[in-house]
């Protein structure tokens, strides 16, 4: 069965754009009602990423997966082994069986140092948790599933800047010398998945002024959304050709 892609980069471009309007608008209705204000505004708001989301859905559907499959905002959570369940972003739950699921993340400035190792803790930890449950039985005994990360990152001085390190008492790899956090989130996506943590993963930068037009940049052939999503399609295509 052929994969079905059908206006995936206009898809990509109208999810940038509907990021940046809804986190532009969602301070301003903050700031509004005279709480949450200031820089924690931009990355408290919650549903910048549903554009993203809701164009994941769309690919599901026209490769195949039954709608009623495909669960995003509500009924989302996955049992763990260290913890007892986490709220994934997406996921494909088919004929009793995790098919596949989904995390979209973003960041903006200005402080990027605390949020980036939030996000990398995260993205480790929720991996590591989903995997070690699924070795001990939790998602039965269907085909392994398929696990993605989605990271559009803000496109600025201080994203872009070189970041020193500490080393009090041993080396750190000489690659995160100097390195900004823009190439931190590259070599942090780049590596989940070379040590399959995740399937696939996809890094997105944007500013505010051109993300608003759609616009983005990719720093990483290995890291293109365009290929994370037809892995994805695979993977649900030969899912949905096994159980027909």
């Amino acid at each position: 069965m052929p994969l079905i892609l059908n206006g995936i980069d206009k898809g990509i471009k109208e999810a940038v754009a509907y990021y940046w309007e809804t986190l532009g608008h969602q301070g301003k209705t903050k700031k509004g009602k005279g709480k949450d204000t200031g820089t924690r505004t931009r990355v408290t708001g919650g549903k910048q990423m549903t554009g993203f989301a809701s164009l994941v859905a769309r690919i599901l559907a026209e490769n195949g997966m039954p709608k009623a499959s495909i669960y995003l905002d509500r009924q989302v959570e996955l049992p763990g082994f260290f913890r007892a369940n986490k709220m994934w972003d997406l996921i494909v739950v088919h004929n009793g069986h995790l098919v596949a699921a989904l995390e979209m993340k973003s960041q903006v400035g200005p402080s990027f140092g605390n949020n980036f190792n939030n996000r990398a803790e995260e993205a480790i930890g929720t991996s590591k948790d989903l995997w070690t449950a699924y070795e001990e039985g939790a998602f039965g005994k269907g085909p392994t599933p398929w696990l993605g990360w989605v990271m559009l990152l803000e496109d600025c001085k201080k994203s872009q800047e070189p970041v020193g390190v500490k080393e009090p008492h041993f080396k750190v790899f000489p690659e995160f010398r100097d390195a900004s956090y823009a190439k931190r989130y590259e070599l942090l996506l780049r590596r989940l998945v070379r040590q399959r943590y995740y399937t696939k993963a996809a890094f997105l930068l944007s500013t505010e002024k051109e993300g608003k037009l759609g616009r983005y940049a990719e720093p990483a052939n290995d890291l293109r959304i365009h290929d994370l999503f037809v892995s994805l399609a695979g993977h649900i295509g030969t899912i949905v050709a096994s159980q027909s």
